[in-house]
């Protein structure tokens, strides 16, 4: 790649440095409009950033940045149960090994193309940096759709899936865990078949089953981590969570788990939806209930429709549920969930924070006028940065050959989501005192990575 083509003159301001930027990376990086996103979120803070700190631009760091390491794309050939052979195509992105070996997960669904990995495993790195763990960023995949098919067909695709990703990763190489689509039925096979092949038994994947490397909390991690955060931004803000009223998007993994820590806690989430619609359950929504809409999702994989069937409350078909008076919002489905719109509505309804547990579920447009009105808003590399984390300490446990026990993990992942807090207040911190995490989240999972860069040279 020819450097040349990013030298932009000495007596820019910092606004048509980043137009400049942004115009390269679009051309070089035509299509792919959510990695386009991903790196302008991050770029509005960081260009004025190193406007000011002239050592990371001249060493060109943000652009070798937005550079993968590398791309990997294969074919993945298997047989369904009708004997019929299908084809699918594969990804690993390894974006950035500069502070530990890639890590990020795979993601099964039809939408994945190598645009939205990139997204994602760019969200990735300031992520993992985040965490204060040594831990690189990488994310892959596949358009593969696990909906609809027997464990036997998944089970044969993950094993084609892994016999082209086992030459890529390793325990200090590349660690891949779950992801949409990749739970604990898709990583068990995975692994199993990695272990096959490399006649080793590493910890090369996380989110495994307890019974074979696994660890405790894991599932939970992201959808806990997610609601600690909160909980430090509203202690820093003089608030409470207890007795607030939260909405909460998906009803996966993420979704179960930040709606389980907030009934925990005192609040009262009162939504879940999927890609059907949402349910509102204005008397919130119980331990009991909670349990029922785990057995729907992660047994039966059923619609939340149904619960507004099983417990009479209302149904809204095709709709998102940013439009329900709360305090508290909690998008935690997938990326671009909240539009202008609906962070019109949230802020109209008096909410007075979002924590995002899904990655980049809210567009520019949103976040800009979050961070304007002065809602409380954490980005989700900040937010959903404790299923990562909790990852990395899976790591730890594999390598030591030992399983700590839940408190100790819990403390832990506690103690990473406070220190992520405390690192966005350092560099977010306004000059009227209010915290904009969005651009203390950036500078700092940049300063970390870029420190690292700059201490190897050019590579």
């Amino acid at each position: 790649m020819d450097t040349r083509m990013f030298k932009v003159p000495a007596a820019t301001t910092p606004g048509e440095e980043l137009d400049r930027f942004m115009a390269g990376l679009k051309r070089r990086n035509p299509g792919e409009a959510e990695f386009h996103q991903a790196v302008e979120e991050v770029a509005k803070d960081i260009v004025p950033f190193i406007h000011n700190n002239p050592v990371y631009k001249d060493a060109y760091i943000l652009e070798r940045m937005t550079e993968p390491d590398r791309t990997i794309m294969f074919r993945v050939c298997w047989e369904d149960d009708q004997g019929r052979v299908r084809v699918n195509r594969g990804y690993r992105v390894q974006m950035n090994n500069a502070i530990g070996p890639y890590k990020g997960g795979l993601r099964f669904h039809p939408s994945v193309t190598l645009g939205v990995l990139k997204f994602l495993a760019f969200e990735q790195t300031f992520k993992n940096s985040l965490t204060g763990l040594q831990i690189g960023s990488g994310k892959g995949g596949s358009d593969f759709n696990p909906k609809g098919k027997s464990d036997r067909e998944v089970m044969r695709f993950c094993y084609s899936f892994m016999t082209e990703l086992e030459r890529h990763i390793g325990e200090d190489t590349d660690v891949p865990a779950g992801d949409i689509g990749v739970g604990a039925r898709e990583i068990a096979y995975l692994f199993g078949q990695h272990k096959r092949m490399s006649n080793s038994f590493t910890g090369v994947l996380t989110g495994k089953g307890l019974s074979f490397g696994g660890s405790l909390i894991r599932m939970e991690a992201t959808g806990y981590g997610a609601v600690y955060l909160m909980n430090n931004m509203l202690e820093h803000n003089g608030e409470s969570i207890e007795g607030k009223t939260a909405l909460v998007s998906g009803a996966g993994n993420v979704a179960q788990y930040a709606t389980e820590k907030l009934i925990e806690l005192g609040a009262k989430p009162v939504t879940l939806s999927d890609s059907g619609g949402f349910i509102h359950d204005p008397d919130g929504i119980t331990r009991e209930r909670l349990e029922w809409v785990k057995e729907l999702k992660n047994v039966r994989r059923g619609r939340i429709s149904e619960y507004a069937d099983e417990f009479g409350c209302e149904y809204h078909e095709g709709l998102r549920p940013w439009g329900i008076k709360c305090d508290l919002a909690f998008p935690c489905a997938t990326q671009n969930e909240i539009d202008m719109e609906d962070a019109r509505s949230l802020i109209s309804n008096g909410c007075l924070a979002v924590a995002e547990g899904a990655n980049m579920p809210s567009t520019n447009e949103a976040v800009d006028l979050f961070n304007e009105s002065k809602l409380i808003f954490a980005p989700g590399k900040a937010a959903n940065a404790g299923g990562v984390a909790v990852s990395a300490l899976e790591m730890s446990q594999n390598a030591s050959r030992l399983a700590w026990e839940e408190a100790h993990l819990d403390d832990q992942l506690k103690g990473i989501m406070k220190e992520i807090h405390e690192q966005c207040v350092q560099y977010g911190k306004n000059e009227d005192g209010s915290i904009n995490y969005t651009r203390g989240a950036n500078i700092a999972g940049f300063v970390k990575v870029a420190d690292a860069m700059l201490a190897y040279g050019i590579i």
